[in-house]
């Protein structure tokens, strides 16, 4: 290479002046620019694609999402396996440089600059015929909803933030270090997105495209957004559509399908998905291997999207976390019927445990019979060595939610194709039975409610025959949510809209290990020390290298 550059320089040297000052740097007529690849419906599709992948890059989904939520809400504390950062998490004693507290930061602002490349793209394109209008209308709903939801999770966890809008291809200085807005107008333009997008979303996608934003999608996170803000009439209003037609939504039979099938990609098995990420199903919608949300460089695997979640959980397996000893105990509470002490059918499919908690007992009872060891279906908590001997596993209660323990012994790497449930009919119910207690409405709407996500046909549990007063249908309503929705990163969310995070969470933990975690600043997320190094805007207006 030296003797080509050496060659160059001398033929310069012996030419004219003039030739020398030709532009030597040759120009790729076949690459691909901003302007010249966003011109036609597959390449519009492509970027909204794209967008969506975000779900699976590192900060949300495929890992550091479930850690953070399930680890902060106390719906998991951690093993013994659990160690370095990711115990900081645990023990609440993070700071602004938290690595996956930064990567959940970026892939959110990745999914808005994404949609906003995506809306202004989609906008300046001229569709050939209807079918392309109607893709163009879809596109950029599509991309306003992904945006949407990029920012309820950012107000929701650091309150103001800076507040992206459209992409410029050559932003000055100012568009790129923009000041953190205020939480009154992200809510504002969180509402204007979904509206816009619940407008142009279908109802429903063919096979090939199931995982995209629907319109019951939109009209789901504009109910929970009304919801946070305390908008009661709203929420209802919002959340009401989606129980009734177009909308065909229902509970799920079976409880434990939502969370054990790592093939549940067709919504038609399962009525009660209104938003999931479609691990294993989105295969050409990520690049990696089994290891690549560890930042893996392995050479085998290919393309692969999914979640390490059954790996890293399973007792089996990694077994970094247990499930709370509180949030097995939640699962005992006075029958409503007749106040004898009554355990909630719910716990059989969310933990592994003994038989007085209610947990599953067993595991393996559909593995491969061409497996020799062990035997099936085998007892919790005990498991075989290689050698078939019978031994003594770690004690506690472990996750069944999200494992597939049921078909597998073990999993034999972190690639789990359960999809994740990031919206579903079960919430949309107790949420919008909440919307009704909220305004006092204690009466027969919240009560059928309830009685509806109780009666699923693999739960059954006793129906309430009143909520009482609103401090105590508050509370029904709060267990509830616990015991329906544990390990689905929800609980941390609930308890800090309700104001009840430091009390809660701190009761919870001294009772169970003797600490008292919470303080006051961690109502809120400490802004990225990433964010405060990159936008100086951002950086003067924080306080106590907080937020």
């Amino acid at each position: 290479m030296k003797k080509y550059i050496k060659y160059l320089i001398a033929v310069c040297v012996t030419l004219t002046a003039g030739g020398c000052k030709k532009d030597l740097n040759l120009v790729n007529k076949s690459a691909y620019t901003y302007d010249t690849f966003f011109t036609s419906d597959a390449a519009i599709n492509q970027g909204v694609i794209a967008d969506y992948a975000t779900f699976l890059h590192v900060g949300l989904w495929a890992r550091e999402w479930y850690y953070i939520f399930d680890l902060m809400g106390y719906d998991a504390k951690n093993d013994a396996a659990l160690q370095g950062d990711l115990l900081g998490l645990a023990q609440y004693n993070f700071s602004a440089n938290q690595p996956q507290l930064d990567a959940m930061w970026a892939s959110l602002y990745r999914m808005i600059l994404r949609s906003n490349v995506v809306i202004n793209r989609a906008q300046a394109w001229t569709p050939a015929n209807t079918t392309e209008q109607a893709h163009q209308k879809q596109y950029i709903a599509e991309a306003k909803f992904l945006r949407a939801y990029a920012y309820f999770n950012l107000v929701n966890l650091y309150g103001r933030v800076p507040l992206r809008t459209d992409y410029q291809p050559q932003p000055t200085s100012d568009q790129i270090n923009l000041p953190r807005t205020a939480v009154a107008d992200i809510w504002a333009f969180v509402e204007k997105d979904l509206k816009d997008a619940e407008i142009d979303l279908p109802l429903s996608y063919a096979a090939t495209d199931y995982g995209r934003a629907t319109k019951g999608a939109a009209t789901a996170l504009l109910g929970k957004s009304y919801l946070y803000e305390k908008k009661w009439t709203d929420a209802v209003t919002e959340l009401a559509k989606l129980t009734q037609p177009p909308f065909t939504y229902a509970l799920a039979p079976q409880y434990n399908d939502l969370f054990d099938d790592p093939n549940q990609d067709d919504p038609g098995k399962n009525p009660e998905t209104i938003l999931q990420v479609m691990n294993q199903a989105w295969t050409d919608w990520g690049i990696g291997n089994q290891y690549y949300l560890f930042g893996g460089e392995e050479v085998w695997g290919g393309k692969a999207t999914h979640s390490a979640r059954a790996q890293e959980y399973g007792f089996n397996d990694w077994s970094n976390t247990f499930i709370t000893t509180t949030a097995v105990k939640a699962f005992t509470y006075p029958n409503p019927q007749t106040n004898a002490t009554y355990v909630d059918p719910r716990a059989a499919y969310t933990f592994y445990g003994d038989a007085a908690s209610g947990g599953q007992t067993a595991y393996c009872q559909s593995c491969a019979i061409s497996s020799s060891i062990p035997k099936v279906p085998i007892p919790y908590p005990y498991k075989y060595d290689a050698n078939g001997n019978l031994i003594t596993a770690t004690t506690g209660y472990h996750w069944l939610k999200y494992e597939y323990y049921n078909k597998v012994e073990s999993f034999g790497g972190p690639q789990s194709g359960i999809n994740g449930q990031v919206i579903r009919y079960a919430d949309v119910l107790l949420m919008l039975a909440e919307a009704y207690i909220q305004q006092g409405n204690t009466g027969g709407q919240p009560l059928a409610l309830i009685n509806q996500v109780r009666s699923r046909p693999s739960v059954n549990a006793p129906l309430y025959t009143s909520l009482g007063g609103q401090s105590q249908a508050m509370t029904i309503l709060m267990r509830e949510r616990q015991l329906e929705l544990t390990g689905e990163q929800s609980r941390y969310f609930d308890l800090i809209r309700w104001g009840i995070a430091k009390q809660t969470i701190n009761t919870e933990r001294q009772a169970e290990d003797g600490t008292q975690p919470f303080q006051d600043k961690n109502v809120l997320l400490p802004i990225p020390i990433s964010e405060k190094n990159a936008n100086p805007n951002v950086a003067k207006d924080i306080s106590g290298d907080w937020n």
